[in-house]
Formats: structure tokens, sequence, C-alpha cells
């Protein structure tokens, strides 16, 4: 049998990317790029902001989606980032961490996580809804999925914008957490390979920083993993340890 540390799990792309530059965000779910055959607009669901990412003429990869209801057949997937050491992609999508997770977990690629079986998905929970609950022998765990894209000084960090939303979920996993009736766990999807470790961006959303901060103290797991993207799909890489100081 594979190690659970050693399982690999691979997300493929729906289909082969399409490549366009980047031109210019719109609004907050509309971009405007150029591909082969001219200008066109495409959806991006990701809705932070992005930071250091979107620039002009920046080399984008799109999906595109063969529902016949949706107004925009391609989706913003990654962005190829220039650096001195090469340039790479990096995973945009928020909708991967949720389907890289429910994958690597059916997969048992999670140590921490022994002891859970069964996953399910959006489970009702306080006014709102969280990404996963597990189950099992171990009893329960509530877990909420975030995507990063933004490395500052060799740190993945989140959020890449103030977000109310991720400070309400760090309250009720803090909550869970400290009333012990289940586990609470945060999955960290890090879809760019230069972070070394991960840290909150206590200067974006000094209030998100506290609350994580404070989930930790009271035992909420932070599991903050590197994946590897490319034009074929997403890998789930190693775990990264949280940034010294930070948490």
């Amino acid at each position: 049998m594979v190690p659970r540390s050693e399982v690999s799990v691979t997300l493929p792309l729906p289909g082969p990317l399409v490549p366009a530059r980047f031109v210019r965000r719109r609004v907050r779910f509309l971009i405007d790029v150029e591909g082969d055959t001219g200008p066109f607009t495409a959806h991006a669901n990701n809705t932070g902001s992005m930071l250091g990412l979107l620039r002009p003429g920046r080399r984008v990869g799109l999906s595109v989606s063969d529902n016949p209801k949706r107004k925009l057949a391609h989706t913003l997937e990654m962005v190829r980032l220039p650096d001195f050491r090469g340039d790479f992609w990096v995973g945009v999508n928020t909708l991967t961490p949720n389907r890289l997770f429910r994958k690597a977990f059916l997969a048992g690629a999670f140590p921490d996580l022994a002891g859970y079986d069964a996953v399910r998905p959006e489970p009702a929970f306080a006014h709102g809804r969280l990404d996963f609950a597990l189950s099992g022998p171990a009893g329960q765990c509530f877990v909420e999925c975030k995507n990063v894209t933004m490395v500052e000084d060799g740190a993945a960090m989140f959020p890449d914008a103030a977000t109310l939303r991720g400070c309400k979920h760090l309250v009720e996993l803090t909550r869970l957490a400290r009333e012990g009736n289940a586990r609470a766990a945060l999955f960290f999807c890090v879809q760019r390979p230069d972070g070394d470790c991960f840290a909150p961006a206590a200067v974006i959303d000094p209030d998100y920083a506290a609350l994580l901060r404070q989930a930790v103290a009271a035992g909420v797991l932070v599991l903050a993993y590197r994946a590897a993207v490319d034009e074929a799909g997403v890998r789930l890489g190693g775990r990264l340890p949280l940034a010294r100081g930070c948490l």
C-alpha cells in the first residue's frame, strides 16, 4: 500500500487550454483577452484581487465549457507569471481547491485526516454553508477550502483582498474547535510553486489574520498545500509549514 503522504493526486482540466493574452478586468467576473482569432470576453470566478497577476499582455490559459446555457464559454484557469528563475503558471480558478481536496481526501492523501472515510459537500452550518463535512470512526470534521495565489517574501499568503465571508468562516470554525464536538480544518491550496511557507496576509486583511491566529490557537487544523499547475491540470504537492511568528 502507498503511504498516505506519498499518494499522487492530479485534477485534470476539462479539456485543452485556450491560450490568450490578458487585456483588462472589466468588472468583477469578466476579463477581456486577445486570442489567436481576436478579442473576446471570458468569465473569471475569482473574486479576489489576483494581486500582481493580471497585467496587460500577460499570458493566460482558459478552459472551454460545452454548456449551451452559459453566456460565456471560456473560464480563466491560470496566469503565466514571469520570474527570473523561470516563468510558471498560477492557478486562479477558485473551484479548483474544493475539487482537488475532495479527490485527494478520497485517495487518502491527507495523513492528518486519517479516521474519516466519507465526505459530504456544502453542509448547512450556522446560517450558511461550509465546503465539506467529513465523517468516519474519528467522528466529524468540517473543512473550508481557500485558493492562494499571492506570494510575498517567500510566504504564500491569503487573502489577497479583504474577505468578510472568510472571517465569518473562521469564527464558525473556531467555535467548532472550542466546543470540541467536531474537528475543524482549513485547506489552503497554493496554486503556484514559489512559496516556502504559509502566512495570513495581515497587510491586506488584519481582521482575517487575527482571526486565523485565534483559530489555530483554538485547535483548527491548517492544511496548506502547494499545488503544481500546468496545461494538463493541477497536482497536489507537498505541505507547507506555517510561517514562524505569523501564526
